[in-house]
C-alpha cells in the first residue's frame, strides 16, 4: 500500500481523537447530570445563564456555536421543565430572551460539584493537571480558528 493512504488512516486522524473524547467526556458527566434531571446540553445552557442571566437566543447560540433551529427546541425542552423562561424583547420582537426560573437557579448550588468531580475523572499518572490546562488551552485556539471558518 502507498504511504498517500495512510493519510486516510484513523489513527492519523485529529477529528477522531477529538470527536471521542467529546463522546466520553460527556459520558462522565451524565451521572451527575442525571441527579440533577438534566442533559448535558441544557447544562450548557443552564451555564451560560448562571453568568450571565438574561441572554438571547442568538447570544446563546453563539456561545455554543449552535444554530437557532438546534437550540429553540432544546430551549423550549427546558421552559417544559420550568427551568427557563422565554420572552419576546421589548426593544425587539424579532428576538427572544431566555431568563432562569427559579428552578433553573436553584440547580446552581447542586451543580457546584460537578466540574470538580469531572477533573478529578481526568486524574491519571500518564497525564499532570498542567497538561489538562494546556490541552484545554490549545483546543480553545483551536475552537476559535475553526468558529471563524465556519
Amino acid at each position: 500500500m502507498s504511504n498517500k493512504l495512510a493519510s486516510l488512516y484513523l489513527e492519523n486522524q485529529l477529528c477522531f481523537p477529538l470527536y471521542a473524547a467529546s463522546r466520553l467526556t460527556t459520558k462522565i458527566y451524565t451521572p451527575f447530570l442525571n441527579e440533577l434531571d438534566i442533559t448535558y446540553p441544557q447544562y450548557l445552557v443552564l451555564m451560560i445563564l448562571w453568568q450571565h442571566p438574561e441572554q438571547s437566543v442568538n447570544e446563546i447560540g453563539k456561545k455554543l456555536l449552535l444554530e437557532s433551529n438546534t437550540l429553540t427546541p432544546l430551549l423550549k425542552r427546558m421552559e417544559q421543565k420550568n427551568l427557563i423562561q422565554r420572552t419576546r424583547s421589548k426593544s425587539d420582537e424579532r428576538s427572544v430572551v431566555i431568563t432562569l426560573t427559579e428552578n433553573g437557579l436553584s440547580l446552581r448550588e447542586k451543580a457546584l460539584s460537578i466540574p470538580e468531580k469531572i477533573a478529578d475523572s481526568f486524574q491519571d499518572e500518564s497525564i499532570s493537571k498542567e497538561e489538562v490546562v494546556s490541552f484545554k488551552q490549545t483546543l480553545d485556539k483551536l475552537l476559535g480558528i475553526l468558529a471563524e471558518k465556519a
